[in-house]
Parts: structure tokens; sequence; C-alpha cells
């Protein structure tokens, strides 16, 4: 007797990220079973990584080292092999499988553009440093895909995500708490951000749209300084942004990781807003909306 298929199956490879499990409880709220792709499991022979994923209706590729720490060279190499490798074996997996699953979703992040132009899902103008490279080695991976029969490839570059229960915005709020915010650098730098709640919806949009496929911006439509950021983060914690981080002291903290926050890049979300996306938070105020519990 021959196993049957079972329906609603997700694999998500990352899972234990701060994207990646949030991204488990919205899919098991919409009565999805999430197939969890741990290290452990990317360590697996491609045959065997197949097996795992055999049934499932998409395959989301969230796996990569985090980036905002002090950049040795052995943690470089590491945010390389979290990204490149992991895809180039999911990659794999899929080729070797049977019945592929309808969309893979791979992620990657703004970080692939330069900090001068302002980018749509079009702009070819990409960065020049590590963590650029790294993105553009990430997506070619992933791009081996492309011209697979009845499949579709989404690529999303990520800008920063932000949540309460992890990411980024726990650390940007802590000094303000205690009225030490203030901007990174001369604060010029742009910051795309988008909500997690966002992030959820837009994939969950391009597993259902079946015309989705290609690179799509994972960024509100607002752009923003970082100045601008800290000013309105100083508003809804009602402190003033006295303070500054000087170049020099990111650069101690993080070696040539400084890059990720005293460099910005101008994105828009072009094809998410022209394929009727609806951000729920749209620009920097929204999102505070719902970050920051306002004191009555």
């Amino acid at each position: 007797m021959t196993s049957k298929v079972r329906k609603n199956r997700i694999a998500v490879c990352g899972i234990n990220g701060f994207i990646g499990r949030n991204l488990s409880v919205f899919l098991s709220d919409n009565n999805y079973q999430v197939v969890p792709i741990t290290r452990k499991e990317l360590a697996y022979a491609p045959k065997q990584l197949a097996n795992l994923l055999k049934g499932c209706e998409a395959i989301i590729n969230l796996a990569g080292a985090p980036v905002l720490k002090r950049w040795s060279d052995e943690w470089k190499k590491e945010i390389y092999n979290s990204r490149v490798a992991s895809t180039a074996k999911l990659v794999e997996a899929i080729k070797l499988s049977v019945k592929k699953p309808k969309v893979f979703i791979s992620a990657s992040a703004v970080g692939v553009y330069d900090p001068y132009d302002v980018h749509d899902e079009f702009s070819t103008q990409y960065a020049t440093d590590y963590l650029g490279k790294v993105c553009q080695a990430w997506e070619a991976e992933a791009l081996k895909l492309k011209n697979e029969d009845d499949f579709r490839l989404c690529i999303i570059r990520l800008g920063v995500v932000l949540g309460k229960d992890g990411g980024a915005f726990p650390k940007m709020l802590r000094p303000f708490k205690f009225g030490l915010g203030g901007k990174v650098g001369i604060g010029h730098q742009v910051m795309p951000f988008i909500h997690i709640k966002d992030v959820l919806s837009a994939i969950w949009y391009l597993i259902k749209r079946e015309a989705s496929r290609g690179i799509y911006n994972f960024v509100a439509p607002e752009m923003i300084s970082n100045e601008e950021w800290t000013a309105a983060l100083a508003r809804r914690t009602n402190t003033r942004a006295l303070f500054s981080v000087p170049e020099s002291i990111v650069k101690v903290l993080y070696g040539d990781g400084a890059d990720v926050v005293l460099k910005g890049q101008k994105v828009i979300p072009l094809r998410l807003k022209a394929a009727g996306f609806h951000f729920a938070y749209p620009d920097v105020e929204t999102v505070l909306d719902d970050l920051i519990e306002q004191k009555k």
C-alpha cells in the first residue's frame, strides 16, 4: 500500500530564528503542518533531505547566521556558509525530489544593493562590500531553480525586520528606556524596515498567489533615515535623543560588520505594491503604534 502525500505541509528552514519562529506559529494557525529544517537537518545528504521535504507544498528558506555582531574571519565564513551553502543544499534536494513543491521562497537581504541609489527589484546597482557579495552568491544558488518546470521561485530581499519578541527592535528600544537613545554615526543612513507581521503576510501572499515569482523587496513603503527613526523612538518613549554613537565606536564593537548599521539602502517594495499587497504597517508611526505600549 503506497503512502498518501500529506496535504498542507510547508517546510521552514531557519525555524529557530526570529522570523522562522513567528512564521511557524503563523502557518500552524492557518492549519498548515510545519516541517522544521534546522542546522541538523541541513547536514543530511541531499537525498535524505529530499525525503524530509517530500509532500511539502512550499519550502521557505530563512537560514542564516546573525550579522549584527562582531565579524571575525571565522564569523564571516559562518555568515557565508549558513546562507550560501545551506541554500545550495536545499536546491540540490529539490532537484532530486520526484514531486517538487509548488514554490520555493528563499531569503536574501537589501544589503545586496549599494547605499547610493534608490532601488526597486529591477535595480542592478549592487553593493561591493562583503555582505553585498554574500547576498549575490546566496541568490545565485536559489536562481539555479529558476527554469524548473511547474515550479515557482521567489527571492525575498529583507530589510530590518521589527517585532516585539526578537530581532533588532528590543535592542534598539532598550537605550531609550534609560534615556540614552541616540542616532548611530551621522544618522543620515537610510534604515529600510518592515514589521514582522507584514513579513508573515507577504510570505503567505506569495505562497497563495500563483502569479508570484522572482525578486521581491520586503520593506515598508516609507523610507526614513536612522536620525528620523531615532527621533520617532524618542517621541514614543518621551525621552530626548541627546546621545549618538560615533562611527569609531561602532567599528570597534562590530569590526567589518559595522557597515550593517553605518550604511543603509534606499529600497522600495515596487513589486509587492504592484501585485496589490496591503501593508498593515506602511510607515514608522504604524509600526511603533503596535510595538510600543501606550501609557494610559
